[in-house]
């Protein structure tokens, strides 16, 4: 598939349990044009992981060096650093795709902040019942951490009016068509195509 417009970014965001990560999926298969944004990270790989496929690995002596201009955006999990190496961002968006990003609230706010023109989605549930329901059924969350998670939602949920774009995941196949669409809609718009295109027009 050619494209005519700009390579963008795409950043995913929503409250955990969403379905953010199956939508995220769902899109790389659809689109050939989008590619999956690959994080720095100072933990170690775990089995089955690869080195410039899952996770750029690197030491925290150099992850302390990437954040005095190569992160994009950064945040501390559980004890390890995550970023997005603005390097990568940069290579992949010359050469011609998309990237998609599925992060938090925070790091959406930052992405929006180097790159203007990124695409924000905010992926929203039926409701907090529902969603409580959701990951109640993941199985990997009770009690207290559950309280925390449900907790969180409501913060994230409040930051939805900054995101450009709002799908309510009711339904897997109608979310995800959304997402697809949101891309390709993208691509047409006047302000990202390209000028060898835009010189069509004043033929």
């Amino acid at each position: 598939m050619s494209r005519t417009s700009r390579a963008f970014l795409i950043v995913v965001s929503g409250p955990s349990g969403v379905g953010k990560t199956t939508l995220v999926d769902r899109l790389l298969a659809a689109d050939p044009l989008v590619r999956r944004s690959i994080s720095a990270t100072t933990r170690p790989p775990r089995p089955g992981e690869s080195d410039g496929r899952d996770y750029f690995f690197v030491a925290p002596e150099r992850f302390e060096a990437m954040k005095a201009g190569d992160l994009v955006e950064w945040a501390e999990v559980h004890g390890a650093t995550y970023g997005t190496p603005k390097s990568y961002i940069e290579k992949t968006l010359a050469g011609g795709h998309d990237i998609v990003l599925n992060i938090d609230i925070q790091g959406g706010d930052q992405v929006k902040g180097s790159f203007p023109d990124a695409v924000m989605v905010f992926i929203l549930p039926p409701s907090l019942a529902a969603l409580e329901s959701r990951l109640e059924g993941r199985g990997d969350v009770s009690g207290r951490a559950l309280e925390v998670r449900l907790a969180n939602a409501r913060a994230e949920l409040a930051a939805a009016s900054r995101y450009e774009y709002l799908i309510v995941n009711d339904d897997l196949d109608s979310a995800s068509a959304e997402l697809i669409a949101i891309a390709a809609a993208e691509r047409a718009r006047r302000s990202r195509k390209t000028p060898d295109f835009l010189k069509r027009l004043d033929r």
